[in-house]
């Protein structure tokens, strides 16, 4: 008899679904994690970097509020006081997410495993375990290039544990990270360039909304160097870095952090051993079930490279826990995804885009709102946000929804709801608005 009915290898949020799920439909479940349980977004992706968010809209808001007439003097931001809260936060959620395991019988092994075969892992400490069925959870890491003098820049895991604010920061990528990033260091009063290989941010979403949020970032101070590329970096005797570039001036910086995607954490696992066949960019293969060429091992999240989203993640984990121990099979659905970019407004989408509309369906209507927020109007803030509705013409169905603005991703969840039940531009019509709000423009549009 094996040790285990399930071992997981990886405690993020696919692995940790997947176990605290199994558990309750009476599996024996172990899981190992070498490093702390929660795994990217829980401890170096998306909630710390929420709170940095939330930590940089301060900024802004205090400086609005003297019109709403409060007086808020000597007003001065401590970085250390801000880190220190939010890694003490991230210390709790790891505790909470241990506690959940553990409440629910699963046992947790903190320390690394590796794949020995079909159904066996290996502890770093020694022991071999055995189990009739293996999930593979270990996400991906930040993607750092292989270029002269890159062990002086950094990735997204080491800015929620800098000593200080650099006084200038260079930021490599186009992404939602990369975008994320240079609206919270130019908040907390750092010197920001963006530097992109190609002349494309944020790819995937709206242009017409991308195209927006370039021109507050610009009209706040992000400096960008489009079709540029970093050549080599040294450290000066100064402390500060000297970027040599392609397609810019050489600039120095205090740091240099790069976010130009993520890659599959595959690497010493044992895949080899088991015989786990990968993609052509390192991902673990897999099927509509989450198993892998080898029947009794399977994977979920951010190592299959599929859908790179934290839900996305969540809902693979409990789709395999109800397939495989629930007797209630499933498959997530991966069409009509919500997406946001946490930047400075933020921006939401789901989807098809305008682009995408036209290509696939021919003939597409959109309805656009531009407005600007009652609150910008009366702190002298010229911001403006942009709506964005796209529907099919032939049968009236919305198809797409996209915006930038305060709150958008709050806004958003909610009307990806009527998006994924296809609802129709005659119902947004039909529905009475919701006064005075921003969400309000999404049943105004004609």
């Amino acid at each position: 008899m094996a040790d285990f009915d399930l071992f997981v290898i990886g405690a993020g949020s696919g692995g940790v679904r997947a176990s605290r799920v199994s558990a309750a439909y009476g599996a024996r479940v172990g899981i190992a994690e070498e490093h702390k349980i929660g795994g990217t977004c829980v401890i170096r992706g998306c909630v710390p970097k929420k709170l940095l968010v939330y930590g940089a809209h301060f900024a802004e808001d205090l400086n609005d509020a003297a019109m709403f007439g409060w007086d808020i003097p000597n007003c001065r931001f401590d970085w250390p006081v801000l880190r220190d809260n939010v890694l003490a936060e991230v210390g709790r959620l790891e505790g909470a997410y241990a506690d959940t395991l553990t409440n629910h019988k699963v046992e947790i092994f903190r320390e690394r495993a590796v794949l020995t075969g079909p159904n066996s892992v290996q502890l770093a400490g020694g022991r071999t375990i055995t189990a009739d069925k293996i999930l593979i959870a270990t996400g991906a890491r930040p993607l750092m290039p292989d270029i002269e003098g890159i062990e002086h820049a950094i990735s997204s895991n080491e800015v929620f544990h800098l000593d200080k604010l650099p006084e200038r920061i260079v930021i490599v990528g186009g992404g939602y990270i990369a975008n994320e990033f240079a609206g919270i260091f130019l908040e907390f009063g750092t010197q920001v360039t963006l530097v992109n290989r190609t002349d494309v941010l944020l790819r995937h979403y709206d242009q017409q909304i991308v195209d927006r949020l370039i021109q507050i970032s610009v009209k706040k101070g992000i400096s960008f160097e489009f079709n540029t590329r970093i050549d080599r970096i040294a450290r000066l005797d100064s402390g500060r870095l000297q970027i040599s570039m392609t397609g810019c001036d050489d600039m120095e910086a205090d740091q240099l952090l790069f976010a130009v995607g993520r890659r599959p954490n595959i690497e010493g696992i044992g895949l080899d051993a088991a015989g786990v066949e990968l993609g052509e960019n390192g991902q673990i293969k897999v099927d509509d079930d989450n198993r892998t060429n080898v029947g009794s091992i399977f994977a979920v999240g951010d190592v299959t490279d599929r859908v790179q989203l934290t839900p996305v993640a969540i809902r693979e984990g409990q789709a395999f826990a109800d397939t495989f121990f629930g007797k209630k099979p499933c498959r997530v659905d991966y069409g009509c995804i919500p997406s946001a970019v946490f930047s400075h407004p933020p921006l939401a989408a789901v989807g098809m885009t305008e682009g995408e509309a036209r290509n696939r369906l021919g003939s597409v209507k959109t309805y656009v709102s531009d407005f600007r927020p009652m609150k910008n109007v009366l702190a002298g803030r010229n911001e403006r946000s942009l709506y964005k509705m796209v529907v099919d013409e032939s049968t009236d169905e919305v198809v797409g929804m996209h915006m930038i603005g305060p709150d958008a991703p709050e806004i958003l969840q909610a009307a990806a709801v009527a998006v994924k039940a296809k609802l129709k531009k005659a119902d947004f019509d039909a529905t009475v608005a919701l006064h005075p709000t921003m969400a309000e423009e999404l049943v105004l549009m004609r």
